[in-house]
């Protein structure tokens, strides 16, 4: 990773490895803060972002296994403002040329994207995103609730079941915790998994005693060259004050801060021998391919990632690609925009977590090099 800092790159990258329980790396290379000096340590911390949704993921699945739900639950069932959708036709030139959905959204469509709901994220130019931003749909300062009432009247991008698209369908199952069980987000996340797995540095807030251990972060000089040389802080990404001031929205889908030693907290838990918060069946569920037959994931910009499935938080490798470890498949990985990544590999019984922050760096060569690297020291070929 050191290359990485050395070419401008990446300010800072903590990198770490799990054997089974045992953490057999862990390293921090480069600066925290690289206009004042400040060299990455192991208990600095980082916004995750779309790390956030395992999170979100563990606290849906930890409500199947109580039995308050199922994940062929139809949506309207907790969310009745989200019945009776409506879906774009084919080749739509307006938010009103639509036709009936053929089918409820179910959980577990929120779950692996295959709902139809859009994001306004990552689809720059495309009518949903127009609609997604003008409506202000991640608007930091709306309740999850409001923002479900700001997404009723808009269609699906297609029909519940028949597409895989990254979108808002986790901040969804965010909302759903809270009217199952009866507690805001923050409060459920914490009295069920951050609090019984020591996540003491996981919250949608950094307090003011610990802000000297939020790290900065940083664009790259050019956004459509990711490999070009330089970087440039960013102060108020993705708007002023966030994760240092605290707003209604408690993103399920990109909301928290956290720590290496968190994360590894959280990686612990979902592997054998490790604090299980889930039942064993639901663990080997979770990060099972759940895609229709023919389905795979794709992003705008990037277009289709080959090999890939999704599970209920991840992606799911089938077939290893080129830029992937040979020893790869049946693994379960995310991370997030602004660079942690996390993978699991139940076949090997072994985990990675990344932590940096440079923006639009996920799915980026640095993070492929951290992987294949940690497949080859612990000897994983096949």
């Amino acid at each position: 990773m050191q290359k990485y800092v050395d070419r401008e790159i990446l300010a800072g990258v903590s990198t770490a490895v799990l054997v089974g329980q045992d953490v057999v790396h862990q390293q921090c290379v480069g600066w925290a803060d690289k206009e004042n000096n400040i060299p990455l340590r192991d208990d600095h911390l980082f916004r995750i972002f779309s790390n956030t949704k395992l999170i979100t993921s563990i606290a849906i699945l930890l409500l199947m296994d109580d039995g308050k739900l199922s994940l062929h639950d139809p949506v309207e069932q907790y969310l009745p403002e989200l019945g009776n959708r409506r879906v774009l036709k084919a080749n739509a030139t307006s938010l009103d040329d639509t036709e009936p959905a053929r089918s409820s959204i179910t959980i577990r469509q929120l779950f692996n994207h295959t709902s139809g709901l859009s994001y306004g994220l990552l689809d720059h130019g495309s009518m949903m995103y127009k609609a997604y931003n003008e409506r202000k749909v991640l608007n930091a300062f709306q309740t999850l609730e409001e923002m479900i009432t700001v997404l009723a009247p808009l269609p699906l991008s297609f029909h519940p079941g028949t597409a895989w698209q990254y979108s808002i369908a986790t901040d969804v199952l965010s909302r759903i915790v809270e009217v199952v069980s009866g507690r805001n987000f923050e409060q459920f996340i914490r009295l069920r998994i951050l609090n019984p797995l020591g996540m003491d540095d996981t919250s949608f807030v950094v307090p003011e005693h610990k802000l000297d251990r939020l790290t900065a972060y940083y664009g790259g000089a050019d956004p459509e060259n990711i490999l070009k040389r330089g970087l440039r802080r960013l102060e108020k990404s993705p708007y002023p004050g966030a994760f240092v001031t605290p707003v209604p929205r408690l993103s399920g889908g990109g909301g928290l801060v956290s720590s290496m030693h968190d994360m590894l907290a959280l990686m612990r838990s979902l592997m054998p021998g490790g604090d299980a918060l889930l039942k064993p069946d639901t663990l080997h569920l979770m990060m099972q391919n759940h895609l229709p037959q023919g389905t795979g994931i794709s992003f705008p910009g990037i277009g289709d990632v080959p090999g890939k499935g999704f599970g209920y938080g991840g992606a799911v490798t089938l077939t290893p690609s080129s830029i992937d470890p040979s020893g790869s498949t049946g693994e379960f990985e995310w991370g997030g925009i602004a660079g942690t990544h996390w993978w699991i590999n139940p076949r090997h019984g072994i985990a990675g977590v990344l932590m940096t922050q440079r923006l639009m760096s996920f799915w980026h060569p640095f993070s492929f090099d951290f992987k294949r690297a940690a497949y080859q020291a612990i000897g994983v070929t096949s």
